[in-house]
């Protein structure tokens, strides 16, 4: 599984961060920063998601009041 970031798209009200430990807290930008995410393109990142966290991460993108969190299965096809 996959997550992407769009970190422009981000307002910092840092829900996905209470959700998934893949997130953290960014409070001099006021954004979340996906943690060892790779830089896709300009401010979208992506990262693997482990096995074990793959029910939060799809929490944490499912509470993103801005839809700035996109998760793909192991095919490609976007879940959440």
């Amino acid at each position: 599984m996959r997550v992407k970031f769009d970190r422009d798209t981000c307002i910092g009200m840092f829900q996905c961060v209470a959700e998934w430990e893949g997130f953290e807290k960014d409070t001099d930008a006021g954004k979340a920063v996906l943690v060892d995410g790779e830089e896709e393109s300009d401010d979208v990142f992506v990262a693997e998601v482990p096995e074990d966290e793959e029910f939060d991460a799809k929490f944490a993108a499912r509470v993103c009041p801005v839809d700035a969190i996109e998760v793909y299965d192991e095919d490609g096809e976007r879940v959440v």
